[in-house]
């Protein structure tokens, strides 16, 4: 018995999670219910390199080497043009990143599965000791005193068509320039129509020579990117699951 008694403090762990869901749920409630009739308020411009979890990127880097000077010389060491260049390339700079999802795709699968068993098992006459031990109502069932029969049928399909399509225009900041010379760059635009925000993010690494000299890239030509596009508002508010039947899609079996 005492083993399949769980300690209080073990059940008093599994179930908080579950008991701050009401309070938090009840405190957002309270600061929506403060803000009825406003617009949602965009995020203040903060450093990226400030932002609690921000972590350097460090990526696989060669060797360096050491720049050759040459002080009376009309020529910079690593200008790619005569004139001074005015892509992005130090930590402030800004590059505009053009944004062109078209993506398309469509998957089908159809699987049908079928199992029949059957087994009869018959005990005629017991060793003639049926009469003696067993009762009437059993007698009658000898015949068959056994059988099994079984029919499985398992159909399932399935279809996804998926379309994207993004065209966005956005400008970030170079906040990291890795020993090698790539960029690490972190761009953010919030955009208000009436009481919806539209929130666009991109962060990634680029390299100095994917940079057009209108000083723009393309979101393609951009490693480790992480793109999101979303939103908040009334707008959003009305799509989303309330808390409860978020809380039930996660907790009930079936």
């Amino acid at each position: 018995m005492n083993d399949t008694i769980q300690p209080k403090s073990s059940m008093t762990k599994r179930l908080s999670p579950l008991l701050l869901v009401p309070v938090l749920a009840s405190c957002s409630a309270i600061d929506r219910i403060g803000h009825i009739g406003e617009q949602p308020e965009l995020s203040a411009i903060t450093n990226p390199q400030g932002v609690p979890g921000y972590q350097p990127v460090t990526m696989p880097m060669p060797a360096p080497q050491v720049a050759e000077r040459q002080p009376n010389s009309l020529w910079r060491a690593g200008a790619r043009t005569f004139f001074k260049d005015l892509r992005a390339t130090r930590v402030g700079d800004i590059v505009t990143i053009t944004i062109n999802v078209n993506d398309f795709g469509t998957w089908q699968n159809s699987t049908t599965r079928t199992r029949t068993t059957s087994e009869d098992d018959t005990l005629g006459n017991f060793f003639g000791l049926q009469n003696k031990l067993l009762p009437a109502s059993v007698k009658n069932q000898l015949p068959s005193l056994a059988s099994l029969s079984g029919s499985t049928v398992q159909t399932g399909t399935g279809q996804i068509a998926r379309l994207e399509q993004v065209n966005l225009t956005l400008a970030a900041i170079i906040t990291q320039v890795l020993p090698n010379g790539n960029l690490v760059l972190h761009g953010r635009q919030e955009l208000r129509v009436d009481y919806d925000i539209r929130d666009l993010q991109i962060a990634g690494i680029i390299r100095p020579e994917d940079i057009t000299p209108q000083n723009t890239i393309a979101y393609n030509q951009i490693a480790e990117a992480r793109i999101s596009y979303g939103g908040r508002g009334q707008l959003m508010d009305v799509q989303q699951p309330r808390l409860g039947a978020q809380l039930l899609d996660i907790i009930m079996p079936f």
